[in-house]
């Protein structure tokens, strides 16, 4: 009997250590797959703390479907073949029901065809590339909410014009996100009547800009409207700078440049050069003053190295990103279950969903994967402390 008594126990206790396992497996995971550790981390850390402090506040409140919420992260350090594997592991880990990508462009569009041999919902929170959503999958298992090419190009170029600008000329990288935006800013110049004299293109790691530079300012441009993230963006204004001053042409750049602290990583140089670039959202003039609130405390309580709004790097990607994974928790909710094509098919029957960025109405619909326009967009600089300043605040 004592032997039997102690065999029992023994079941019991490899029982609890089963089913401890199970509770801890059990977990609804949500993956990460960004830039962690390349030049743009900063922004794949503002995505990674923006979906963990919704993340938060869902298991807080009790998480979904009985489950906890947990963030599985993975470094794809802007490589699209890392990207690759990436969504490949992730995407076999059963307890995965989506995945966040972060910058870049190219990186994700890498990943497409993965994304939907696996049929996993991804979600986009930072990368802009047009084709991302215009990618002749169907059904398309891509949502973004962040900027798309085909607008940011027409809003830049239009707030180029209400500047006085009359000659805009393009530098852009020799990518996919380069080559959505040539598309989209040639169209938006035929549609508003600005004609754009000259185009140049520069390949990750370039470093010296001085010879591209010199052919814009012999094209008589009057403003660089550029494309292209912090690495190669830092040596654009270095070299800019370089120049005598009535050839530093002003700069309208795309948000590429705010994954990393660019003001750092620039230098010195970046006083001398007038530069503005596109955001879609401030914790500084925010949307829903409550909301913000709400998160910026909580983000405080998170993260005990930041103090003040200010201290809050690459806002764009913790906002989009909070938003993102309150979304995907109301579509697994309404869905009922953690099935990927049914999470899929709920994201686009969402109807209303009021967030920090903007009111959703709806987020997504079947013909409509991109949550946000150029209604949403601003103009913004950096200050001193490299801070994103909007550009009509004098904060």
């Amino acid at each position: 009997m004592k032997s039997f008594a102690k065999i029992s126990v023994c079941l019991l206790l490899i029982s609890a250590l089963f089913l401890s396992k199970e509770v801890v497996a059990a977990n609804i995971e949500i993956g990460l797959n960004a830039d962690m550790s390349s030049s743009s981390a900063l922004a794949g850390r503002a995505i990674q703390r923006g979906a963990q402090i919704a993340i938060d506040e869902i298991n807080e409140g009790g998480g979904i479907l009985g489950r906890q919420l947990e963030l599985v992260t993975r470094d794809h350090r802007g490589n699209p073949a890392r990207g690759k594997d990436n969504i490949l592991e992730l995407s076999e880990r059963e307890n995965i029901v989506a995945v966040l990508g972060g910058l870049h462009t190219p990186v994700v569009l890498a990943e497409l065809d993965l994304v939907h041999k696996k049929r996993l919902p991804y979600l986009i929170p930072w990368a802009a590339g047009t084709q991302i959503i215009q990618n002749n999958h169907s059904p398309n298992f891509v949502f973004r909410v962040s900027v798309r090419d085909e607008y940011a190009s027409s809003f830049l170029l239009s707030e180029a014009k209400k500047l006085g600008y009359k000659r805009p000329c393009l530098l852009l990288e020799n990518t996919g996100w380069g080559r959505s935006n040539n598309n989209g800013f040639h169209n938006a110049a035929s549609t508003i009547n600005m004609p754009i004299p000259a185009t140049q293109w520069f390949n990750w790691g370039q470093t010296d800009f001085q010879d591209i530079l010199k052919n814009l300012v012999s094209a008589n441009c009057d403003v660089i409207m550029f494309v292209g993230n912090s690495r190669e963006g830092k040596h654009m204004v270095q070299s800019l700078a370089s120049l005598p001053v009535a050839d530093q042409l002003p700069i309208i750049s795309h948000w590429g440049i705010t994954g990393a602290d660019f003001v750092k990583v620039a230098g010195p140089d970046i006083s001398k050069i007038n530069l503005v670039f596109l955001q879609t959202y401030s914790f500084l003039e925010p949307t829903d003053q409550r909301l913000a609130d709400k998160f910026v405390k909580h983000y405080f309580k998170r993260f005990p190295d930041t103090k003040s709004v200010t201290d809050i790097k690459a806002p764009v990607g913790s906002a989009h990103a909070y938003d993102l994974v309150h979304i995907l928790a109301t579509a697994i909710r309404q869905s009922g279950s953690l099935d990927r094509t049914r999470v899929r098919e709920e994201l686009e029957r969402i109807e209303f969903y009021s967030g920090l960025v903007r009111k959703y109405k709806p987020p997504f619909t079947e013909d409509q994967h991109d949550a946000l326009d150029s209604s949403d967009f601003r103009l913004a600089r950096f200050n001193e402390a490299g801070v994103i300043i909007p550009l009509e605040s004098n904060q």
